[in-house]
């Protein structure tokens, strides 16, 4: 799989049409690189902090804001525009991310219509934007998390191909299930490396990274496990790194990083 050169710059300098901008994939060649914040203060003893995602340059530009929803039976998250408007009915809602009831697996939606409750135009359905599914281990708690996660296939015009499943019997994570990949492409975490003198198991971040955590992690294809499609991790204790390179978008990268967040039973 032909993945584009391997080369690293800086964020973009200027940013225009937020929107447009955090839907759109990463260009081939570039690593967007960004930074996620949490804020704890205010939001019942910190159970739903609010988390937002900048350009990691000197201007820190905002790109997302996400906040977990209060009454859901499910992990679900909002994601926004605007940092200060994450209502699910205000016109800066952008996405959102579902779990299942265990929390071990998530799905990304854009802001398009539930289908069980949109009209007879399709294309006016949401989109599902990445499945992530987290794995046990045969280590059980101690070991390092699994990680996989699920996106639509990129056009020859290196364009997302739309996935607007119609009805729950399809979707991401069926055609996971069922083996059905056209038009999808799987990504999985990188396995990290047990560290005799740490005691733990490291990956190499290329000092992105400073601060050890099991949330920290590396998502690649396996037909070329040295592109680093997404990496996240601690730099302090509410301060993540988080850069993305093509086919991600920032809303996948953001979303897949706001699953890490979850208290998962399966994998926890």
């Amino acid at each position: 799989m032909n993945w584009g050169p391997l080369i690293f710059l800086l964020p973009f300098p200027h940013l225009e049409g937020g929107e447009e901008f955090v839907l759109r994939p990463a260009p081939q060649g570039r690593t967007v690189r960004c930074r996620v914040t949490r804020d704890k203060k205010g939001m019942d003893r910190g159970l739903y902090p609010s988390y937002y995602l900048h350009l990691d340059s000197d201007r820190k530009v905002f790109l997302l804001a996400g906040r977990k929803r209060k009454r859901s039976k499910t992990a679900n998250y909002l994601i926004s525009v605007d940092p200060t408007n994450l209502s699910r009915a205000g016109e800066d809602f952008i996405g959102k991310l579902r779990s299942n009831l265990i929390g071990s697996r998530f799905t990304v939606f854009d802001n398009g219509k539930n289908p069980h409750h949109g009209g007879a135009d399709v294309g006016t359905y949401r989109q599902e934007l990445a499945a992530i599914i987290y794995e046990t281990n045969v280590l059980g708690f101690r070991g390092p998390r699994r990680m996989t996660v699920i996106i639509p296939g990129m056009s020859s015009e290196n364009e997302r191909i739309p996935i607007r499943p119609r009805n729950d019997s399809d979707g991401l994570l069926v055609r996971w299930q069922n083996k059905t990949m056209e038009n999808l492409i799987e990504l999985r975490n990188k396995t990290p490396i047990w560290n005799e003198e740490s005691g733990s198991y490291t990956l190499n971040f290329q000092g992105r990274v400073t601060q050890a955590s099991v949330k920290n992690f590396q998502i690649i294809h396996l037909d070329d496990p040295d592109y680093i499609v997404l990496q996240f991790g601690r730099v302090s204790e509410d301060a993540f790194t988080l850069d993305y390179r093509y086919p991600l978008c920032a809303l996948q990268g953001f979303a897949i990083a706001l699953s890490s967040f979850d208290g998962k039973l399966a994998c926890e």
